[in-house]
């Protein structure tokens, strides 16, 4: 009988029993999303076909500033910014409705991921390309006032890129290497093709905007909201369709059952990234070539990626020692900022700071042994 040999470290192989043409795999596609999952870059064909199903564009504006180089290879350590947002109409402006870094150290073998609150309040700098003179309000109106094209329709890489130059200036990220664009309206195909997601529930939660069979709820004819039954999703772990885990990370009123607001649906988010790193591990996604594609081509047409000069199957093959164990979910405490009784958005409570000089100096394990409430929590 044949034995999976164990690495130095006397650990078995993760790939004990997964086809030879499965196991160079990474997390990043999925990640990429913000939904997770596995790229499989293992031949040819499936890396051409998932090439050529990514978006791109210029979200750095490095064709701007001019021709870089190609990297020969990828090194760590990584920053990487990746953007949800949910496109209404082509006139409409986008809003970043998830705004998540994922952190690489040099060792390339883990990762951390904090989200940035959509509504921290900050100066969001001029940027010419909009005729934006500058406006000190919540972050993600950032991508909406960058996304401005004069006599034109919006343009979300545009406005990506005022949006990463913002949140570089809120966490002292000088550069980040790698960025990505997310679709949620794609999102819910992407969850399908993997056969729905396996995600635990903290607390139960009612959704604002579903019935029960996934259709919308009526509007309030009498005021704002909703009306009429609502989806609710019990406390305890649960297998979520493509509607369902979409819904549920994007609650996050306390009458809906969301006791801590926007940092709630953080926590919710990083929590389905790690569900859907373990479900794209799993045998029944790796070993079945058919559900496999099915998953790349949806996550490849839901989001648009920049890598600076390396394509996102280089970065696949560079972060492919990257295990679901091994991803770091992170809190950033904040607190909310007023005028006098009114909201303005919120700010980085005290510690911030000495984590964003941790990540900057490579030193975020003995950051995190130290303040183990910037861990974010499983269950």
């Amino acid at each position: 009988m044949h034995v999976a040999k164990a690495g130095k470290s006397g650990r078995k192989s993760i790939w004990r029993g997964v086809p030879r043409w499965a196991r160079i795999c990474t997390v990043f596609g999925a990640v990429l999303t913000m939904l997770s999952g596995a790229v499989l870059v293992g031949t040819e064909v499936l890396m051409a076909r998932y090439e050529g199903a990514v978006g791109k564009a210029d979200l750095f504006g490095d064709q701007a500033a001019g021709a870089k180089e190609k990297k020969s290879d990828i090194k760590g350590p990584l920053n990487i910014l990746l953007v949800g947002i949910d496109p209404r109409t082509p006139t409409a402006a986008p809003l970043a409705d998830s705004i998540m870094v994922l952190h690489v150290p040099a060792s390339m073998d883990r990762a951390y991921l904090f989200s940035v609150p959509r509504d921290l309040y900050v100066d969001i700098p001029p940027f010419k390309k909009a005729d934006f003179r500058g406006e000190k309000t919540k972050i993600n109106a950032a991508m909406s006032y960058g996304s401005h094209v004069p006599g034109g329709n919006p343009d979300a890489a545009r406005g990506f890129e005022l949006l990463a130059t913002t949140v570089q200036n809120a966490t002292g990220i000088k550069r980040f290497d790698a960025g990505a664009i997310i679709n949620f309206t794609g999102f819910q195909k992407i969850v399908d093709a993997m056969g729905g997601v396996t995600m635990y529930v903290e607390r139960e939660v009612k959704s604002e905007h579903k019935q029960p069979d996934g259709k919308a709820r009526p509007g309030n004819p009498r005021g704002e909201g909703y009306i009429g039954p609502q989806a609710v999703y019990p406390k305890g772990t649960h297998h979520l369709s493509g509607w369902q885990a979409l819904d549920y990370v994007r609650q996050r009123y306390e009458k809906n059952g969301v006791i801590d607001g926007d940092y709630g649906r953080q926590r919710h988010q990083q929590q389905f990234v790690k569900a859907m790193v373990g479900q794209a591990f799993s045998a029944d996604v790796v070993a079945n070539p058919i559900k496999l594609d099915k998953v790349l081509r949806a996550a490849g047409q839901s989001l648009i990626f920049n890598g600076r000069g390396n394509s996102v199957v280089d970065f696949g093959i560079a972060l492919k020692d990257i295990r679901p164990n091994t991803i770091q979910m992170i809190k950033l405490p904040g607190g909310g900022v007023y005028e006098g009784k009114k909201y303005k958005g919120e700010q980085f409570q005290a510690g911030v700071a000495d984590f964003f000089t941790a990540l900057h100096n490579e030193q975020l394990d003995p950051f995190l042994l130290e303040h183990p409430e910037f861990h974010n929590k499983t269950k």
